[in-house]
């Protein structure tokens, strides 16, 4: 399927799958098409045992300019469809990379607005050039916020700065965005194809069994209590005890030599 692709390039090398949105005329906006292809994508990725870290980012000088309006017909899901069957579609699309069972990195250059924006939080990681630009631009289009935006802002910066970029949908730059939190990594513009690739690189060389369920569990936090929490611990860890992975990590350290991480 991804070989077919219209509005993503997807390339893979040494178990780290890059997703590229390729609209750089609309600013990577995302018609209905886009949007379409980026579900089947992560589940692709999802399922593929030798994509063990997935990059999304960005075609030319941005990262996503958000929903392309210019059909609004198309916006997700299937053109033609009612309006809340539609959003119901984009809604699953932010699940679905939400529950992407290994690490995710967005890598930012450009504008990331509206639901570009949002994507880009859902990334479990957010490393941004120094020219990056962030905007919750739905209350300048008449809309509310979307894809997990109302989720994901609360608990990375707070109710109230979550609610004055959702009511003002001011652009702030990258340097404001690491202030609150939005990001992980702010970088020269020159740097960051370097700096992700190292990240994703590192990432794609970990145990890929441990890494999801501690990503699991992290995810989940917000939702159960420490005696729940220690209790998922206590399962995960006792899993990893029966994998290849940890085997080798203890030989590893008794050996005082690097893992090597197989993934299993």
């Amino acid at each position: 399927m991804s070989n077919q692709l219209e509005t993503l390039i997807v390339e893979r090398s040494d178990g780290v799958v890059t997703v590229t949105m390729n609209r750089p005329a609309r600013k990577n906006a995302a018609n209905g098409t886009m949007w379409r292809e980026l579900m089947t994508t992560f589940e692709e990725v999802a399922a593929d045992r030798n994509d063990r870290v997935m990059v999304l980012t960005g075609a030319g000088d941005a990262f996503c300019s958000g929903a392309d309006l210019g059909d609004p017909s198309d916006v997700a899901g299937r053109p033609g469809d009612p309006y809340l069957v539609q959003m119901r579609s984009l809604a699953d699309l932010a699940l679905r990379l939400h529950r992407i069972p290994k690490p995710t990195i967005a890598k930012v250059g450009g504008v990331a607005a509206g639901a570009g924006m949002s994507m880009a939080l859902g990334c479990d990681l957010v490393v941004a050039s120094d020219t990056a630009r962030f905007s919750q631009i739905f209350s300048k289009r008449g809309l509310s916020v979307d894809f997990g935006a109302s989720w994901l802002l609360p608990r990375f910066i707070g109710m109230h700065r979550a609610k004055e970029l959702a009511f003002f949908a001011d652009i702030i730059d990258a340097r404001e965005a690491a202030e609150f939190g939005l990001v992980n990594r702010v970088v020269p513009a020159d740097e960051l194809d370097g700096f992700v690739d190292g990240w994703a690189r590192r990432l794609a060389e970990g145990p890929t069994l441990a890494l999801s369920m501690t990503k699991t569990m992290l995810n989940n936090s917000y939702n159960i209590s420490m005696d729940q929490a220690l209790e998922e611990e206590s399962r995960s860890q006792a899993m990893n005890f029966n994998t290849a992975d940890t085997a080798e990590a203890i030989s590893a350290f008794v050996q005082k030599r690097e893992p090597h991480f197989e993934g299993r």
